[in-house]
Parts: C-alpha cells; sequence; structure tokens
C-alpha cells in the first residue's frame, strides 16, 4: 500500500516542484522528507485488514497471543475503519511490560485503591474519586472507557490527577524488572491457554484503602530523572546546577545522534533529556516544576503524558476529549494553503513551571516568544546585544543568507506574531516587574484566526502541549519541540505529519527559512501540513483514542490475572 493514498492533493504539484524547482539548490530538509516518507510507507504495509493478520502480527511482535477480548476490538477497528498497524501499539506494551514482573494481585489492588479511578465492572463504568474544583479530567475518561465497557473485563484504571508526570523509578530497578518480565514471555500452546478473565473479586471490597507510595515533594526534580536514565547516558552523572540566575549556556558543536545536518531526524530519542543534559537548564520542568510529588516506587498510574523516563501509563489526553476550541481547535481548521498568510504565530500563558526573577529565562515557552520577536532578533544582530533566553543558531551549522546577512530580526517583524496572554509570574505580588523589560500581555486570538497563518510552533506548557492534536487536524504546519511522549507518538512521522525542532530552538529559524525560500519549500510545507491533517483525520479520531485505551485495558486486565501468563485469544488457531 502506498501512503500516497491518504495523502493530500498537492503531492503531484510537490513533487513536481521538487524535480524542477531549486532555487537555492537541494537542501539537508528534502532528504529527511523523502526519507520519512519511505517510513511511512513501509509502516502502512504492516497494516492488517482482517482477524487473522491482526492477530498473527500481535504474536510476532509481542511473542504472547493477544488478550481475551481482541477479536470483538479487531470488528470494532475494522467496523470503524481504524487503521491497524501493530506498531501503533508500541507504547502499550512498553508501559505494561514492567508490571509483568510483579505480583499481579498487588498490581490489581493498587489500581483499585486509588483517589481517581476509571472502574469496569460487569460491563458497566463508573468513577471513583472527589472531583469537586477540579478540571473534569475523570468525566472525559470515563465517557471514553463506557463506549466499549461492555466488551471490556473487570478493570480499573487509577488516574494522575496532575499535569506533571509522577513515577520515576531508578534505571536500575525497572531494568531488572523488564529483563525478568521477558525471560517469562511466551506463546503458551493452545491446549494451555485460558481464554477468559478471572475477574477482580478477590480485590474489590467496600472499604479499600487508598495506596500512596512514598512521594518526594522537595528538592530537585532533575536529580530524580537522571537516577532514571541509564548509567552510560550523558544525563546521569550531571547534577542539577544550584544557580539559575544567569541566562542558560547552549551546548556547542551540538550535534545529536538524533538529528541530521543540524535536523531532528529520530523525534523519539529527541525528546529524551538522558541523552541531552542542557535541557535539565532550558526547560521549566527541571527548573522548577509547578508541583513536586514523585515516586520511585512503581504503582499503575495511567495519564496523559509522561517524560521518556517516566513509568506511567499512557493514555489519549483528557484535553483530546473536550470541545473546548482551545485544544480542538474548533470545528474550523483553517483556509486552504494557498489562502493562508505567510507568516507564524503563538499565543499562550507563560507556563512550563514557576518562573521566578531568579529562573525566567530558562523556561521554554519565554525562549519561543523572545525568539520570534523581530526587534529583540534585531538587537542581538545588529548591535550584539545579549538577549536573555537564547542564542542565535552558529553559521557553520545553519548557514543561510538571512543568517548571514543578519537579517532575521527584519524577517520576523514582517511574518512573527508570538506573545503572552498572562504572563503567570511568581509570587503573584512581584506584578511580573522582573519580566516587564521584555514581555508585555497581548490579546488572546482565536484559534480559527491563529489558522489563517501557516508556521504555529507547539511546545511544552507545564507537561505536554494539548493543542497538538488541533494542530495537526489543521491546514496549518505544526513546528513541534517536546520533551514529552503520548500515547500517538508511534502513529506520527516526523517531515510527513509535523516538523520537528530541537528543545534548544536552534533550528527554528533554518526550518522557517527553508519552508519560506521558494516555492520549493512552500510547497514542501504544504504538503506536511495536509498530509498531517489527513492522517490526523485517519489515526487521531475519537474511535481511534477508544481503541487505544480499549486494548490497553485489555492488556492490563491481563497482567493484573493471576492467570496471566497462560491468558490469551486463540480463537483463530483452533479449527472451526
Amino acid at each position: 500500500m502506498n501512503s500516497f493514498k491518504f495523502l493530500q492533493p498537492a503531492i503531484e504539484n510537490y513533487l513536481e516542484l521538487v524535480a524542477n524547482v531549486s532555487t537555492f539548490g537541494p537542501h539537508p530538509i528534502d532528504d529527511l522528507i523523502a526519507d520519512a516518507q519511505r517510513a511511512h510507507d513501509a509502516l502502512l504495509l504492516q497494516r492488517s485488514t482482517n482477524l487473522n493478520a491482526a492477530s498473527r502480527r500481535y504474536r510476532e511482535r509481542r511473542h504472547r497471543h493477544p488478550p481475551p477480548g481482541f477479536d470483538k476490538w479487531v470488528e470494532y477497528a475494522l467496523k470503524h475503519d481504524a487503521v491497524i498497524v501493530e506498531q501503533f501499539f508500541d507504547r502499550i506494551e512498553h508501559d505494561i511490560r514492567p508490571f509483568w514482573a510483579q505480583d499481579p494481585k498487588l498490581t490489581a489492588t493498587w489500581a483499585a485503591a486509588w483517589h481517581h479511578v476509571v472502574r469496569v465492572r460487569n460491563g458497566n463504568v463508573s468513577s471513583v474519586g472527589d472531583v469537586q474544583n477540579l478540571v473534569p479530567w475523570l468525566k472525559h475518561w470515563k465517557e471514553l472507557v463506557a463506549e466499549a465497557a461492555k466488551f471490556m473485563p473487570d478493570v480499573d484504571m487509577p488516574i494522575n490527577y496532575m499535569d506533571e508526570s509522577r513515577i520515576l523509578v531508578p534505571w536500575e530497578d525497572i531494568n531488572l524488572l523488564v529483563q525478568k518480565a521477558e525471560k517469562e514471555r511466551k506463546i503458551t500452546p493452545i491446549e494451555d491457554t485460558v481464554r477468559e478473565y478471572t475477574g477482580l473479586a478477590e480485590i474489590d471490597m467496600p472499604q479499600l484503602k487508598v495506596y500512596d507510595p512514598n512521594w518526594i515533594t522537595t528538592g530537585s526534580y532533575w536529580d530524580l530523572v537522571r537516577l532514571a536514565c541509564s548509567p552510560n547516558s550523558p544525563g546521569r552523572n550531571v547534577s542539577a546546577p544550584d544557580d539559575y540566575s544567569n541566562p542558560p549556556n547552549f551546548p556547542q558543536n551540538w550535534r545529536p545522534s538524533f538529528s541530521e545536518s543540524g535536523y531532528v531526524k529520530n523525534f523519539t530519542a529527541g525528546t529524551d533529556p538522558c541523552i541531552q543534559p542542557h535541557i535539565r537548564t532550558m526547560h521549566g520542568t527541571f527548573v522548577e516544576p509547578v508541583s513536586l510529588s514523585t515516586s520511585q516506587e512503581l504503582i499503575p498510574l495511567f495519564g496523559g503524558s509522561k517524560l521518556p523516563v517516566n513509568n506511567e501509563i499512557l493514555i489519549p489526553g483528557a484535553m483530546y476529549l473536550t470541545d473546548d476550541p482551545l485544544y480542538s481547535g474548533g470545528s474550523s481548521h483553517g483556509p486552504p494553503w494557498t489562502r493562508k498568510k505567510g507568516g507564524i504565530i503563538w499565543r499562550g500563558v507563560a507556563s512550563g513551571g514557576r518562573n521566578k526573577e531568579e529562573n525566567w529565562t530558562h523556561f521554554q515557552r519565554h525562549r519561543l516568544v523572545e525568539m520570534l520577536n523581530g526587534t529583540t532578533v534585531s538587537s542581538v544582530e545588529r548591535n550584539g546585544i545579549k538577549a536573555k533566553t537564547f542564542e542565535m543558531p552558529p553559521i557553520q551549522m545553519y548557514n543561510f543568507t538571512r543568517r548571514r546577512k543578519g537579517l532575521i530580526g527584519e524577517w520576523l517583524r514582517n511574518i512573527s506574531d508570538a506573545g503572552f496572554m498572562d504572563l503567570v509570574c511568581f509570587p503573584p505580588e512581584s506584578n511580573c516587574s522582573y519580566v516587564a523589560p521584555y514581555f508585555r500581555k497581548l490579546n488572546k486570538i482565536p484559534m480559527k484566526k491563529q489558522y489563517e497563518q501557516k508556521f504555529m510552533p507547539d511546545v511544552d506548557g507545564n507537561s505536554f502541549s494539548g493543542r497538538f492534536r488541533g494542530l495537526l487536524l489543521s491546514t496549518s504546519l505544526p513546528i513541534k519541540s517536546t520533551i514529552y511522549i503520548e500515547w500517538h507518538n508511534d502513529r506520527l512521522i516526523p517531515w510527513v505529519h509535523f516538523a520537528p525542532m530541537d528543545n534548544t530552538f536552534q533550528d527554528l529559524y533554518a526550518i522557517l527559512d527553508y519552508f519560506t525560500r521558494d516555492k520549493r519549500g512552500d510547497a514542501a510545507a504544504r504538503v506536511i501540513a495536509e498530509t498531517g491533517k489527513n492522517w490526523a483525520e485517519k489515526v487521531l479520531r475519537r474511535d481511534d483514542m477508544l481503541l487505544y485505551v480499549w486494548r490497553l485495558l485489555l492488556e492490563f486486565a491481563r497482567v493484573c490475572d493471576k492467570n496471566r501468563d497462560k491468558l490469551g485469544f486463540i480463537d483463530d488457531l483452533v479449527p472451526g
């Protein structure tokens, strides 16, 4: 199956332009786009279109039988035109794997004994926990699970109600659990396979006491994160700084393994803080998160995002289940590419952690807004003034005309509109005096109005950005930077569905220059924007989020079952 079938009408025009229009000659991004499209083609060749194929591919990739109920899951997926590619569910396998090495009853008990739980019993769904004065996340997730609860076993889904991810088990401990789980994984003989879940009668008690592990609430979050990094990784032995009063130090000669010629190629590796320890001084999560409540004990907890080293179990973010246009983008997704303005736009709040007088220059959103301020950039270019949050990208890496001639600031004044709607300063009584010389509050711009521009950067807030799905569904091009992973990562390919950006943002100007320098770049931007929209409409639907959570709960119910090693779906292997 050729992925062009899934692409937009612009593809033929793009291919023609790539072949015949080359005002500035070849560019590294050309190769990244071509390689990414080939990877997408190869991925779609693995699509399953019937139960037997889906079951076979499951066994080949997971080395065990699918869970009981897999047939109903596949039936629903096919009925709702879901793209079934086994790789799309690698995240479920990764998140669940350590629990295969824990006692199943203990895991089930901890899941049931939590503050906020989506609970399935006898095909009916309920929610547990006091949500007064809280955002309605539990309601959104409960409503999603309810759509397939009649097909699910008894299972509990404990919810992390904080923005920040909370479970950070040291690398050595997780590695031992994973090794044990891998050693015991097998495909059981048909005659030994159990086809029905045991259920949770053994743990269902009227007064089940909430289990809280030891929560770490003080100290440096980075110093907890690095303990979850491999001992051989660059970040493992780099401590958090004691002082954030000076501007961040950017890495020199930064040529990471996940990039090619200065542009992100491996987006998964690009999110990993363990291999880029400089990010500890360039992201609010590590500088000073809004709250700190972290455990090094592996308990089951489900949430919408996490760092690559966190041990939560991912589910679609509740923001993706709401109709709030701030996250969904509303009913309007923007005009066609040819009717768009050629600018870049960003509006948001100055979140990302607790920004204060002594640390604000290290926050990612402040860096993005200052980098997109043409006046500030011109001062850096022409007068040698040092910016508070960023350094100009090295010319030896990003040697394009606007950079060489010092014209980036002038260019940005014509195409950029970025700013904060709320400065979120701390303490509140500071009245934001410490950022007043550099930032001011701007008026809100509705998403449908923002979609009139071609380029929309998306960066983290206190955790992941809940706008990413809305941006993908728009007709604009998302330029994405993040240290967080989400449920959908395995089904999105950078340079096919969005433009990736390094977490330093050092490649931002060069990415924009590539897409705006000639007709070829504009065609490439259009093809990615429209491909991403069409693809999101196929694999990021509510049905797709339901199918992900449904399958996840089949897997979690199995890992909590005393017969889990023998539990499986084998109807496709049993004659007649």
